[in-house]
């Protein structure tokens, strides 16, 4: 639920008891807009540049230590830039940090520990997963949603219309195969076909895998799948058939929609088929090997960058799936780092800032943005980005396209061409108990890859 409606409700009911005690309608009136705390704050804060953001944040932090939250560890090395981005309005000042990333999913346990505090250590977080984000998180107002100013003017909105939480960025997760092999792999559903065995980071230990699977019953990812099913040959059709005719009841069940059995068939397949893996960096690794004939996987877009050039191993030995022409359906999902404040924030103007500089510049991104399959969600940094790292020619070697599954096509290319799943936390969480619990009950994959 977006934190302006929460706060909607809140007023609307305060504004109730008055008028029902005092009859007055000016009173009411005043409840309507009466914020304290950190939602002031982000209200004042909300109407600001990112350099009057910045001296709010010189007075409040010069001399102190700030404790920052988050899934990525990318944050360490921002904070650091922001800091020099604040000596240069005012060389005097000084800042001392603090950034801790949790592993294993407990970021959620954290946060929640340390909201009970009357002031928290954490002045803010970077983190992912929308579902728990939603139901953890923001219904329970343990975080809070700052919108700056120069970000919403790039979107073309204010913070008052803006609807959601604020996205540092998307991330893209995308089908890849080794290529030295014969086999084919021209479909989404090529994925799912019984002998597939795609490699995938185990639902289970990266929770952000669920929420892409809760995506697809979403009415136009489902099309998505059908219509890609739909240009298979007839006797992939028949294989597949009988699981998407399954699954006709189930969702009538969840109330999807027209094309609901095709995407819960796709995800039966998909979790019954897929070859667990604790990381994405290894499944890269494998495929980008010479003897990994045959084998595909989803995986983080930007691992590829990581490879080390050999005779057994190389990032031409894989093709990304949906950069192949004539291919069909989904080509892997998106998902996003997502930015807010704590609700006891011990230096909330700080964070505000923070959060502005690493949405609202190039250098503020460029922790993330110095990568291809990462996209501010900022246009105006965007675009600053690709200009400066040229992430449309990554592959390129003094002038020659050496490495095209490196050649990343950008942020519009991947939702429009790319058929990209993006994540929705709403939508997860509104289907988290009834897809959510179906997936739950099925059978994995439990064997080796040939």
């Amino acid at each position: 639920m977006n934190k302006r409606f929460i706060t909607s409700i809140l007023s609307g009911v305060m504004a109730v008891s008055l008028v029902g005690c005092s009859g007055s309608a000016a009173s009411s009136a005043s409840a309507k807009t009466e914020l304290t705390g950190i939602d002031a704050v982000i209200k004042e804060a909300e109407g600001m540049s990112l350099d009057e953001l910045c001296k709010k944040a010189i007075e409040e932090s010069n001399g102190k230590t700030f404790y920052g939250l988050g899934n990525s560890s990318r944050g360490k090395t921002a904070l650091p830039l922001f800091i020099s981005y604040l000596q240069k309005i005012d060389p005097t000042y000084n800042m001392t940090f603090e950034w801790q990333q949790p592993k294993n999913n407990k970021i959620f346990e954290q946060l929640q520990a340390d909201s009970v505090k009357s002031e928290g250590t954490f002045a803010m977080t970077l983190i992912q997963d929308g579902n728990q984000i939603e139901s953890k998180m923001n219904q329970p107002g343990i975080l809070k949603t700052f919108i700056p100013k120069d970000w919403a003017d790039a979107n073309n909105t204010t913070a008052d219309d803006y609807k959601g939480f604020l996205s540092l960025q998307t991330l893209n997760k995308v089908f890849e195969f080794n290529n030295k092999g014969t086999k084919t792999w021209k479909n989404c559903w090529d994925f799912v076909m019984p002998d597939a065995h795609s490699l995938y980071m185990d639902i289970d230990s990266e929770i952000v895998g669920k929420n892409f699977l809760y995506m697809l019953t979403k009415d136009e990812y489902a099309k998505t799948l059908k219509d890609a099913f739909d240009a298979l040959p007839s006797a992939q059709k028949s294989i597949l058939q009988p699981t998407i005719d399954e699954m006709g009841k189930d969702a009538k069940e969840f109330s999807l929609g027209d094309n609901g059995a095709y995407a819960l068939a796709w995800i039966k397949l998909w979790v019954n088929g897929y070859n667990a893996q604790t990381d994405d960096g290894p499944i890269c690794n494998t495929l980008t090997s010479a003897s990994a004939v045959d084998q595909s996987g989803l995986l983080v877009y930007s691992k590829l960058r990581s490879i080390q050039e050999s005779s057994e191993q190389s990032v031409n030995n894989v093709t990304v799936a949906a950069y192949q022409d004539g291919y069909q359906g989904i080509g892997g999902y998106g998902y996003s780092h997502y930015l807010f404040l704590t609700k006891n924030s011990p230096l909330p103007w700080t964070a505000a800032a923070f959060i502005a500089y690493m949405t609202c510049t190039q250098e503020g991104f460029s922790a993330w943005g110095k990568d291809m399959g990462g996209y501010s969600s900022n246009p105006t940094v965007l675009k600053e980005t690709e200009t400066k790292y040229n992430h449309l020619q990554g592959g390129y070697v003094d002038g020659i396209d050496v490495y095209p599954a490196k050649d990343d096509k950008g942020y519009d290319w991947w939702v429009k061409n790319g058929k990209l799943v993006l994540e929705d936390p709403e939508y997860c969480a509104s289907v988290a108990f009834t897809v959510g619990s179906w997936i739950e009950t099925l059978d994995k994959f439990s064997g080796e890859t040939k």
